[in-house]
């Protein structure tokens, strides 16, 4: 079985030739309020995005309750050091009795909704809710059984690829071939929170698409767009940034957040970056520059001259627009005499010397 290499989704279309298709994700910006994640939706829609993911999990179904330093966040983490892991998620999860408002309202404003799933139980929930697209986070890549899982359901799936190996992305992509997944798209990403642009190694979108050949776009860490519109111009067909309504505002995952004015940014920059590429190369004026071809500079009469009068550089001078003889032309007409009396601001023409 072959992957797909154009994504339906909805009315959109996820491959290289369509424009970049832009996530919103929400994580744990809604900072614990069903209204400010509803907030969030509205943001995401109104910049431009298509699509709101959030993540379905609890406390429980991605670790357990300990103190042991293994199940702690390393203490010189610049967000989240010396925290347990129950706790940080606890903080961090999307209460699942929310999903089915959170979606309601992204379908209400266009927005194709769509969840991380992190356990059996998530899928499950999942497709009760009728998500039409299933997303995988890179700590994940190496849970075979649950990435089979999601691509029993039939639906498209984005799966990052932050820390793996070539050979664990490639074991990845076998699990969801051999459990029927036909349709995938695989973000090049960096699993660090916030990531240094230094480390995006943006070179991956080609090489997973060659290595692959399926879709390829990047999930971003960096701060700032800047990374994003360059996997765009790259090829990447999907980007995936975090969104809050205000880093001010705090919470687990706000350092390293998108504003909904920063999203709109990017939904914008990304397309133009794609479409600059695409556009290829091409020498000689294009339709849009020939109103600024009339600007070059040509050879003009500076000053009322009367027939018989010499050409001189008082008289003459290379100046925009064009119409008249090019400017390389001064030295053969200099010294010659007007062959008829010629107003200010006319272009010179053979005829007139």
């Amino acid at each position: 079985m072959t992957f797909d290499k154009s994504i339906k989704i909805a009315r959109h279309t996820i491959d290289e030739s369509s424009p970049v298709f832009v996530i919103g994700e929400m994580s744990g910006n809604h900072n614990g309020s069903l209204e400010r994640a509803l907030d969030i939706v509205d943001a995401i829609a109104e910049s431009g995005a298509q699509a709101l993911k959030i993540q379905t999990y609890t406390a429980d179904t991605l670790t357990i309750r300990s103190d042991a330093p293994a199940f702690r966040v390393a203490g010189g983490h610049g967000l989240w050091g010396g925290r347990t892991l129950y706790d940080l998620y606890e903080e961090a999860h999307t209460p699942w009795e929310w999903h089915a408002q959170i979606f309601e309202r992204a379908r209400e404003r266009g927005l194709v909704p769509f969840s991380t799933p992190f356990d059996p139980t998530a899928v499950a929930f999942l497709e009760d809710l009728g998500v039409e697209l299933y997303k995988t986070a890179s700590a994940e890549i190496v849970d075979l059984p649950l990435l089979r899982e999601v691509a029993r359901t039939g639906k498209p799936m984005i799966v990052s690829t932050g820390m793996a190996t070539m050979g664990e992305i490639d074991a990845a992509v076998n699990a969801i071939r051999d459990a029927g997944g036909n349709k995938l798209v695989l973000l090049a990403c960096t699993a660090a929170y916030p990531a240094e642009p230094a480390e995006a190694h943006l070179g991956n979108i080609r090489t997973l698409r060659d290595a692959f050949d399926v879709p390829v776009g990047l999930s971003d860490h960096t701060l700032g767009i800047g990374v994003a519109v360059a996997a765009a111009a790259l090829g990447a067909v999907a980007i995936e940034k975090h969104v809050t309504l205000d880093r001010a505002d705090g919470g687990v995952d706000s350092a390293f957040s998108l504003s909904p004015e920063e999203l709109s940014q990017l939904v914008v920059a990304s397309e133009q970056a794609r479409v600059a590429v695409g556009s290829g190369t091409g020498f000689g004026p294009t339709p849009q520059e020939q109103t600024v071809l009339k600007l070059r500079r040509s050879l003009y009469v500076v000053e009322d001259v009367a027939a018989g009068d010499p050409v001189t550089r008082d008289n003459v001078r290379s100046i925009r627009p064009a119409g008249g003889l090019s400017a390389d032309s001064i030295e053969i007409v200099l010294g010659r005499r007007f062959a008829k009396d010629v107003s200010r601001g006319t272009a010179l023409t053979w005829d007139l010397v």
